[in-house]
């Protein structure tokens, strides 16, 4: 079978997802952002992790590219949020991805395979 792979958006956002989720200090970034009501300063971040700064900026990087997280810079200081709309979007597709209840149909087309 030969031909192009293309991927639904459903795949590419768990996969983005996934990415982020595969560290431990995005995923306590994550848990610790998703419990407040508030935002949190990476400055405080960085006092909690055992992590320097670089690399915490780098995690912040991952998060926010993943859509999981929004940042709102007041220089000197960078204020982070989890964005709660993309928080429960990604919720509901790892639920569905992880119990099955998503639709993978694989489907070939003379020039390309398509994943659907």
């Amino acid at each position: 079978m030969s031909g192009k792979w293309e991927f639904t958006q459903e795949v590419q956002q768990i996969a983005r997802i996934s990415k982020a989720l595969s560290n431990p200090v995005r995923v306590y970034i994550l848990q610790k952002l998703s419990k407040m009501n508030s935002c949190c300063y990476s400055g405080d971040l960085v006092e909690e992790l055992p992590v320097g700064r670089s690399t915490l900026s780098q995690h912040l990087k991952e998060l926010k590219q993943s859509g999981l997280i929004q940042g709102e810079i007041n220089p000197p200081f960078i204020k982070y949020c989890i964005n709660r709309e993309n928080w429960e979007k990604a919720k509901k597709l790892l639920d569905d991805f992880l119990n099955d209840n998503q639709s993978a149909d694989v489907s070939y087309d003379k020039a390309k395979t398509v994943i659907h």
